[in-house]
């Protein structure tokens, strides 16, 4: 006998699933985004934002995101014929999206355009960008981070900054000066030193025609098929070797090409359309940024600067989060409801906006302190509250994701779609320009070295005074932390380093959602992250919360 389905049963009926999440404008549904652009004074950049989350939430710019990152850059150290060319190729896709993020100028448009609310309207589009695919932000950082370190050499800034302003992309190999605009990278970190840069090896001697040459291996060099690089290298200097930054073309001005030999691209967990390389270096002509000896103090503008970068690409990826997993859960049912009406779904995905609505807000308030118009107060705030933000909000981004992720069920645990690429991308911020431990005594530096910078962050928190009992309760611990830190040795500042780090940015997120977010969003914030029942898991979120207020903003 052989066996029949019954009568109208078909196996392969699609039912339940969510629809495919395309041609959503993602800036405009992204309403903590667009109050902040709103707030600190970059209205003005509305309509292209808007140009760019309609652009970014396209099925197109959606497919070349995951043709960027599962159709991997291709190393080819030489041509058919044997010629070495130290060539890196890149699937058209990625071409296609760093060019559009060049073309709304998420590099540089803060440094071109200068005004009140430049540096918001910049984080926002980086941020809208990175959020569908991140691994083109890192160029695209690097050379917004290195305008600062270019400026101390007046003759390089003529003719390199009218060059990283450009709004035109042109991926290949040519002289800088015929290309319509340049990206720039970096290459600091050696095999024996990692963060310890002052251990670097790589030599640089100076020629005749002013030019240097350098000699060495770089152990991590990332997106190097970009124009240029800011690179640190041993010199001599008042009869002993010290760090100079250099600024090294891929290829020379009069078109030939300089010595830079990529030995491998990097194996990495994530970031995978993004090239990372190891190089050599063997008289490649560099010029000198800055003053000779004075490399660190000349790179540590855009070590900040890329920093806050991380940030913004870690808020970008809860973003991602939050808005994948609402998708799924608003679309899906079980047990006989929505999934978003399910109260323990929906404590999770209200809890999981928090994190995002917070990771934004603390974004856009310390993009607007490096604008142009910052006074010496908002200097000091923005020194240590980028540290303390890198520090809290890129370590927050992994686990966000993975509870992002399982949001999704089995489907997010899939290449297929896209939480399972970002879960692998987070980590990369933590580490990136610093890891967790490098930033964390980088607080204490700076509490240290500019006291006026602790004073200009509690000013920040006392804006937020008097209105949750919570929050001054928590002001006031992380006070007297602060002040018993003062007291301490070295060994032991550096133990307490880590805590004092969270508390600061705790308090930090608690303040601007206080000032400036619903109450029912400030006060399930502080429930949760400052509360006596807060957990260390997401969804714990007190009974009355107001959940649909907290949702409707995501």
């Amino acid at each position: 006998m052989t066996a029949t389905a019954p009568s109208g049963f078909r196996t392969h009926e699609v039912f339940n699933q969510a629809p495919p999440r395309i041609d959503v404008n993602e800036f405009t549904t992204n309403i903590p985004l667009v109050e902040g652009v709103r707030r600190y004074d970059s209205g003005w950049a509305t309509a292209e934002l808007t140009a760019i989350g309609a652009l970014v939430g396209t099925e197109s710019f959606q497919h070349d995101a995951e043709l960027a990152n599962t159709i991997t850059p291709e190393f080819h150290s030489h041509d058919r014929y044997g010629n070495r060319i130290d060539e890196v190729e890149f699937h058209p896709a990625y071409h296609r999206i760093i060019g559009a993020a060049v073309e709304h100028g998420a590099h540089t448009s803060a440094w071109a355009d200068p005004k009140p609310g430049a540096n918001v309207a910049r984080a926002a589009s980086f941020m809208l960008f990175a959020q569908v695919e991140p691994g083109h932000a890192c160029p695209i950082s690097m050379t917004h981070s290195a305008v600062p370190a270019i400026e101390l050499s007046p003759n390089l800034a003529d003719l390199w900054l009218p060059r990283l302003y450009g709004r035109g992309y042109d991926g290949n190999l040519v002289a800088p000066g015929d290309k319509p605009g340049v990206l720039l990278g970096m290459a600091m970190t050696e095999k024996q030193g990692g963060s310890d840069v002052r251990a670097n090896t790589t030599r640089a001697v100076p020629n005749a025609d002013g030019t240097w040459s350098l000699t060495g291996h770089k152990w991590f060099c990332s997106a190097p098929m970009s124009d240029g690089f800011l690179i640190l290298a041993q010199t001599e200097h008042a009869g002993s070797q010290a760090l100079s930054c250099f600024l090294v073309p891929r290829v020379l001005e009069d078109g030939t090409r300089n010595v830079f030999r990529i030995q491998r691209l990097k194996d990495k967990l994530g970031n995978k359309s993004n090239a990372s390389s190891e190089i050599e270096l063997d008289g490649t002509v560099g010029h000198l940024v800055g003053e000779p000896g004075r490399g660190v103090r000349t790179i540590i503008e855009m070590v900040a600067r890329t920093r806050l970068d991380c940030v913004y690409g870690s808020t970008a990826g809860m973003r991602q989060s939050v808005a994948e997993a609402l998708w799924h859960v608003r679309n899906r049912t079980a047990f006989g409801a929505t999934l978003i009406d399910q109260p323990a779904m929906t404590a999770v995905a209200a809890d999981l906006a928090l994190e995002s609505e917070a990771a934004t807000v603390t974004s856009l308030r310390l993009a607007r302190a490096h604008d142009d118009d910052a006074d010496d107060t908002e200097k000091a705030f923005r020194r240590l509250a980028t540290a303390v933000a890198k520090y809290w909000i890129c370590k927050r981004g992994p686990h966000h994701a993975y509870e992002s992720l399982e949001c999704l069920g089995g489907n997010g645990y899939t290449e297929a779609f896209p939480l399972a690429r970002r879960y692998r991308e987070q980590p990369v911020m933590a580490v990136w320009e610093g890891s967790g431990n490098v930033i964390a005594l980088d607080v204490l530096r700076a509490m240290t070295r500019e006291p006026e910078s602790v004073q200009a962050f509690d000013a920040e928190l006392t804006k937020a005074r008097g209105a949750s009992a919570l929050f001054d309760a928590h002001h006031d611990r992380m006070r007297a932390a602060l002040t018993e830190l003062a007291t301490l040795d070295q060994g032991d500042a550096q133990l307490r380093a880590r805590s004092v780090a969270a508390s600061m940015a705790l308090g930090l997120q608690a303040s601007l959602l206080l000032q400036n977010s619903p109450t029912a969003v400030a006060e399930a914030f502080l429930a949760a992250r400052l509360g006596p029942d807060r957990d260390l898991e997401y969804g714990s979120l007190p009974a009355g919360t107001d959940f649909g207020a907290i949702l409707q903003r995501h």
